[in-house]
């Protein structure tokens, strides 16, 4: 697991909970930026799944040239 997967996965949890609690209290301008944290996080957590298989594939295709 990377930084931007770790990263990711807080900032998502972090909007998550923005989120409820912006709908919970009736704050929709916090329950925007929950939303949009939440999707940053998936953004960014995807981006560091990419890496993370970029790296495996380029480990593997070493390994191959072996």
């Amino acid at each position: 697991m990377n930084k931007d997967q770790v990263k990711g996965r807080v900032e998502e949890a972090k909007g998550k909970i923005k989120e409820t609690t912006g709908r919970v209290t009736g704050n929709p301008d916090m329950q925007d930026r929950g939303t949009v944290e939440k999707v940053a996080g998936k953004v960014q957590k995807n981006i560091g799944d990419v890496k993370e298989k970029v790296e495996d594939e380029m480990d593997d295709d070493m390994e191959d040239r072996r």
